[in-house]
């Protein structure tokens, strides 16, 4: 035996309403939002009061170029 599922016709138009308004209002803020915070792509900038964040390599270790004392 098969079961009957009833769906009625206001939760139908109910659905499809709440799914456009949201649709719509979303829309509308995320291109509010793209004029007002633009977002920027990069690299961020230290916090203030550091000096350096990116400590400096080690000197190398390399002989001295002898052939110049002869």
């Amino acid at each position: 035996m098969g079961m009957v599922v009833v769906i009625s016709l206001p939760l139908i138009l109910f659905c499809l309403l709440l799914g456009f308004g949201c649709y719509f209002l979303g829309r509308a803020r995320g291109r509010q939002d793209v004029r007002t915070n633009a977002q920027i792509y990069g690299v961020p900038a230290p916090p203030p009061g550091a000096a350096n964040p990116f400590p400096s390599p080690p000197p190398s270790h390399s002989k001295p170029n002898i052939s110049s004392n002869v």
